[in-house]
């Protein structure tokens, strides 16, 4: 079974997301920039897919597993030092 989101909710601080296997996983804004400075009307307008959440205005889209993996926002990853 693919692990997939049901709802998505937030508070003042956190991304709340109920999968479908029956965990809550509790995501801080601070890891998404685009999420933390958006509006609430913003953020109600989420979709649900298989592997994700997309938000067409924000131009935000998280996997369920990059979630599961404790990934924040990987646009903007520090470049490594040669």
């Amino acid at each position: 079974m693919i692990t997939s989101a049901k709802t998505v909710r937030f508070d003042d601080c956190s991304m709340w997301v109920e999968l479908n296997d029956g965990r809550t996983l509790g995501v801080p804004l601070a890891w998404f920039p685009r999420l933390l400075s958006a509006k609430p009307e913003q953020l109600a307008q989420y979709e649900l897919s298989a592997h994700g959440i997309h938000w067409d205005e924000l131009d935000e889209d998280l996997s369920i597993d990059g979630l599961l993996a404790g990934r924040g926002d990987m646009t903007h990853r520090p470049s490594k030092a040669a």
